[in-house]
């Protein structure tokens, strides 16, 4: 499990390090406003993609056989190019009411982001980690240099949503074409109902999840500007960055080794997610410490002043941040241990907080503030997800036991490329 965590860590490394060296360049090239055009763009599209296969491209992993991955492929494959129909239209409906072509661009980054998520749950199912790792590389390395050449020929909000497109074609080629999908009707209705539980439970969880991300930029261009918007965008992947890069080498690993041991908890599998837990939240700890102490100066030398409201508001979330790096390898326990259901539940009461938090935060005192109250909110909902993580009972049913009690459960999630965690 080492050995390919650190493959995984090496790839992500060197993915994170070109957009995080290239982003104070990029904030010089475009506005604040084009960032928070795009980032809205960027939401609404990841939101889309996130579900686009109905997550039936994370059940790859739970095949018994190649026939089964086939049959589920096929599926995924039907699946996807459903949603990428009917996001042209919802494009086209959008692109006309507000006067602002770039929307048209939704489908097909909706298609491209869903065609990476069903390479990379099939390259994982092969334990490619080599290829994982490079395909990182060329998607999130190569967005942001792409993005920075359109800079120079000042495209504006195109330029900053077509680079992030073709990187995420590119690293779908590193990946290869999922592989054989040919099945027939009868076989990926069989995969279809045999992993139901996905686009049942975990296509709402992930749906949730992501829509939070739409919601809180919306809510922010609407309160305060396309500006603030922006600066929260920057915040947010800066802030991201150590659990984009750790937690998805870690979760991609983990995966595999809790569903090998079947449905439920056993005793194996616990100790390993409370090790993980503990060795995530030492690295964390440091984390939050600097963003406390150097987050204001630190944006504010880097970016430029037009992005001082960014470091503020990244002080802010310090506690979230490092909270989100514990949880964000750990959105894939749940799924592990077919606790889904239990695992939607808490995460429709998370989603719930923060954007009630965000949204308080914004009438009391603007961005800083809306940072403030999502990390005061979100601590006590993640203190809880962990708690109850650590204690899950062995042998547990699939359901989970906080819901034969009534109580509401923690969510998994992923990211951009991404399972969806507590957020």
């Amino acid at each position: 499990m080492l050995r390919a965590i650190l493959t995984l860590l090496a790839g992500g490394a060197l993915a994170q390090a070109l957009p995080l060296l290239l982003g104070p360049w990029l904030t010089r090239l475009y506005p604040p406003e084009d960032f928070g055009h795009y980032h809205l763009f960027a939401a609404v599209a990841a939101n889309i993609a996130v579900v686009a296969c109905a997550r039936y491209e994370f059940a790859l992993p739970l095949a018994v056989d190649e026939a089964e991955a086939s049959a589920l492929r096929a599926l995924c494959l039907r699946l996807l190019a459903g949603v990428v129909g009917l996001s042209a239209l919802a494009a086209l409906g959008w692109a006309l009411h507000s006067a602002q072509a770039w929307w048209l661009w939704l489908p097909a980054a909706v298609g491209t982001l869903g065609l990476v998520s069903l390479a990379s749950l099939n390259a994982t199912r092969a334990q490619g980690f080599h290829r994982l790792a490079g395909a990182r590389v060329l998607q999130h390395g190569g967005a942001a240099l792409a993005q920075a050449a359109a800079g120079l020929w000042q495209a504006g909000v195109l330029g900053l949503i077509v680079a992030p497109i073709a990187a995420a074609l590119a690293a779908v080629l590193a990946l290869g074409w999922p592989g054989p999908a040919r099945a027939s009707r009868a076989q990926w209705r069989a995969a279809a109902r045999a992993h139901r539980s996905f686009p049942l439970l975990n296509t709402p969880h992930a749906f949730l999840g992501a829509l939070q991300d739409t919601l809180a930029i919306a809510l922010i261009a609407a309160s305060l500007g396309p500006a603030a918007a922006g600066a929260w965008g920057l915040a947010l992947r800066y802030l991201k960055a150590p659990a984009t890069l750790v937690g998805g080498a870690v979760s991609q690993v983990l995966y595999p080794r809790l569903a090998a041991a079947g449905a439920g908890c056993d005793a194996a599998g616990r100790r390993l997610v409370l090790r993980t837990m503990l060795l995530l939240a030492l690295l964390a700890a440091p984390l939050v410490a600097a963003l406390w102490w150097l987050a204001p100066a630190l944006f504010a030398w880097a970016f430029g002043p037009d992005w001082a409201t960014a470091g503020e508001l990244a002080r802010a979330l310090a506690l979230y941040v490092g909270l989100h790096f514990v949880a964000s390898p750990l959105g894939v326990v749940t799924m592990a241990w077919q606790a889904q259901a239990w695992a939607l539940k808490l995460a429709l009461v998370g989603q719930g907080v923060f954007v009630a938090a965000l949204a308080a935060g914004l009438a009391w005192g603007g961005l800083a503030a809306a940072g403030w109250a999502v990390s005061g909110a979100m601590a006590l909902y993640f203190g809880w997800y962990f708690a109850r993580l650590a204690t899950w009972p062995l042998a547990a049913s699939p359901v989970g036991p906080a819901l034969a009690g009534g109580a509401l459960a923690p969510g998994a999630g992923a990211g951009p490329s991404a399972l969806r965690v507590p957020r």
